[in-house]
């Protein structure tokens, strides 16, 4: 009867502590998600910082890309309202604001004194800096996302976390079309060069020996010459005599330094 007691308050007793350790990692990732979520919240107010003044640089350029500078307002005081939203809306707001400062940029093409600008660039790379750290901080939070909700859905630390209402958290993903589109590639012709013609294709039925022979004085067409395919027609027979006038058929045309063939 003592050894029974002893093991049911055994294995109560590691239940305890089972149940304690898995809340406690439920609660170190929770605060994990939020700390990595702070971070990409700072990065995100480093950008809001640094439009208005990338807008005012680029206005003094550009005064008649009036359009594009009112998008790009509208969409940053958009996604400042939306800071007490969930990682979802946030990813929303971020993803709209993101293409209009990509059309903004695509417009400063267009004006070579702006890209040699030195206040232009100072911010123009700052704001590259800032959305690099957005970028490692989205990856770095969706990870620990990722594991956190992998522990509710999986058993039996799914039993905990229903029971102390640990509920799933959002990922923080940017929907960027022209990030995610797969680029259209054109080879054109394979053997060919834009501004350069096809090479000539053979008739059908005939095949090419691949051996060439050089344009002889009086020859109608310019440049190499394929040789008439040899014994292609089983049954075929050349003549035995050569014809008046000219070489037998089959015979080598005459080389550099040696009379033509006369017939005689």
């Amino acid at each position: 009867m003592t050894a029974v007691i002893i093991i049911v308050v055994a294995l109560v007793v590691i239940l305890a502590i089972a149940l304690i350790v898995s809340y406690n990692r439920f609660v170190k990732q929770r605060n994990l998600i939020q700390e990595s979520w702070r971070q990409i919240d700072v990065e995100l107010h480093r950008r809001y910082d640094l439009i208005p003044n990338l807008v005012e640089t680029v206005r003094a350029y550009a005064a008649h890309e009036r359009h594009v500078f009112e998008e790009v307002a509208r969409l940053r005081t958009q996604a400042v309202g939306a800071e007490g939203a969930t990682p979802e809306q946030r990813a929303a707001a971020e993803g709209q604001l993101s293409g209009a400062l990509r059309q903004m940029m695509i417009s400063v093409e267009a004006y070579p004194q702006l890209q040699s600008n030195q206040n232009f660039l100072g911010l123009q790379r700052e704001l590259t800096d800032t959305e690099d750290r957005i970028a490692a901080g989205r990856r770095f939070y969706n990870a620990n996302v990722g594991d956190y909700n992998t522990r509710i859905e999986a058993f039996p630390s799914n039993l905990i976390a229903g029971s102390f209402k640990f509920e799933k958290a959002g990922y923080f993903e940017v929907k960027d079309e022209s990030v995610r589109s797969v680029p259209q590639v054109s080879f054109g012709t394979i053997g060919s060069v834009a501004g350069e013609q096809a090479p000539p294709q053979m008739p059908q039925g005939q095949q090419n020996s691949g051996q060439i022979h050089p344009q002889m004085p009086g020859d109608q067409q310019g440049g190499y010459q394929q040789l008439p395919p040899q014994n292609q027609t089983q049954g075929q027979q050349y003549p035995s005599q050569p014809p008046a006038g000219g070489p037998p058929a089959g015979a080598p045309g005459p080389q550099d330094g040696q009379p033509p063939f006369t017939g005689s």
